[in-house]
């Protein structure tokens, strides 16, 4: 792990059962909080990014409309919103995905790209990657093309990055929490 995964990955708060007994809650706020810390994961996202002519940033609701949004100022690209259902005021796509217990849905505008367009898709945490599977087929369905799936954290206990790389996604973490 390099400098700056390390110095990001320190700034995390872990929120022992929370918000039920057992889990370690990852907190992304204190990197928030931290303009060091923040600016270090902004330019970790920029430097891997820079030269790949990105045309699109789809940040995942809501934590990824952080990094997302700053990521896609710094390389000039456009911003596309994956919302949960019901939250776009236009013409959508939607998708339905598993949770633990029953379902959710994600959307998109219909027009959010072009065909072709190279985007990287964005949240703050890979978990069980039910989301971002969801927002990469909606993606896909437009018609743009997923550079790769990219994230602050990743918790490969739980599989997410796994599945994200098993449906050909290619998968960017800046850190990662494993068995602890």
């Amino acid at each position: 792990m390099d400098y700056f995964s390390e110095s990001i990955k320190q700034a995390i708060r872990t929120v022992p059962d929370w918000p039920k007994p057992g889990v370690q809650f990852r907190d992304i706020t204190t990197v928030l909080q931290d303009r060091t810390a923040f600016r270090k994961l902004i330019d970790a996202f920029v430097h891997r990014y820079h030269s790949q002519d990105i045309d699109a940033i789809a940040a995942v609701d809501a934590r990824g409309f952080i990094i997302g949004s700053a990521l896609a100022y710094e390389l000039n690209a456009s911003l596309v919103l994956v919302r949960k259902k019901g939250k776009l005021p236009f013409d959508t796509l939607v998708e339905d995905y598993e949770l633990e217990y029953g379902t959710a849905s994600v959307e998109i505008h219909k027009d959010a790209f072009n065909p072709g367009d190279k985007v990287v898709l964005v949240d703050d945490l890979i978990a069980t990657g039910g989301t971002m599977l969801a927002a990469a087929r909606l993606i896909r369905r437009i018609g743009a093309r997923i550079f790769e799936a990219a994230a602050m954290i990743d918790l490969p206990d739980l599989g997410g990055s796994a599945k994200l790389r098993d449906e050909g996604l290619k998968v960017y973490t800046v850190c990662e929490f494993a068995g602890d």
